[in-house]
């Protein structure tokens, strides 16, 4: 397969995880991996490459549209799209929406939403052209049920849902699918240190899968919506989150 994926904050957790599963599944066999971090893009690039596949560090801050251009036009067309940097949620310090100011606003909104528009629209000429294309969101529960004290954070990852399903709509017929994974709580890297066993514990009642999710969880549903097998899907958003929040 020799096909190209870009993961956007692939230097760890999520992104990572997709990365290696993406070529593990071979689905892909180049990954443009992206991270402001050098050290971890290098890294990860490298993991990319002991898979059997190509793995190339894209260092930039995909909150830039010059950056994003740059990235695609030096090592595109892109095939798969894992929109996946983003400010975490765990970690964050919650504070009243009346609490804030225009200033705050501006950094989740411009890597949880500006930055997916960016990549968005740097990505789909070429998928246009080949008339086959894989766009694919990670985002938050926070999207689909709100989380008191994160309001911002809450309304830029609903605002990148609504913008996958009005794509999806826009370039269905050109062979591209648009679609959303909307991620529960994580327990990996960073991460990690925020839970403590108290936090871990009340979390849990509300997890009916009884545990915490992993980036593997995650990258299983990146990798099966970046698939040939996912062609008939298009503009939805699916929960990998344990059973925290249902829905039809």
């Amino acid at each position: 397969m020799s096909r190209v994926a870009l993961v956007t904050g692939a230097g760890a957790g999520v992104g990572r995880a997709a990365a290696l599963r993406l070529v593990r599944d071979r689905h892909v066999h180049t990954v443009l991996v992206n991270d402001i971090d050098p050290d971890a893009a290098e890294r990860v690039a490298s993991e990319v490459t002991e898979l059997g596949g190509s793995g190339v560090a894209a260092v930039g801050d995909v909150t830039s549209w010059d950056t994003v251009c740059s990235i695609v036009e030096s090592h595109g067309p892109v095939d798969v799209l894992v929109n996946n940097a983003g400010v975490p949620l765990i970690g964050a310090e919650p504070i009243a929406f009346t609490q804030t100011e225009p200033d705050q606003w501006e950094p989740w909104l411009r890597l949880n939403l500006d930055a997916v528009m960016y990549c968005t629209r740097a990505v789909l000429p070429g998928m246009l052209a080949s008339r086959w294309g894989r766009i694919i969101t990670v985002i938050s529960d926070a999207a689909r049920v709100g989380e008191s004290g994160l309001a911002v954070y809450s309304a830029a990852k609903a605002g990148a849902a609504g913008f996958t399903r009005a794509v999806a709509r826009e370039v269905g017929r050109g062979g591209i699918t648009c679609n959303c994974v909307a991620l529960g709580t994580l327990k990996h890297g960073r991460v990690a240190q925020f839970i403590t066993e108290d936090m871990e514990r009340k979390l849990l009642r509300a997890y009916p899968a009884a545990r915490l999710g992993t980036p593997e969880d995650a990258a299983a549903m990146i990798a099966f919506l970046a698939s040939a097998d996912s062609e008939w899907i298009t503009g939805q958003t699916y929960p990998v989150n344990g059973g925290f929040s249902m829905a039809v």
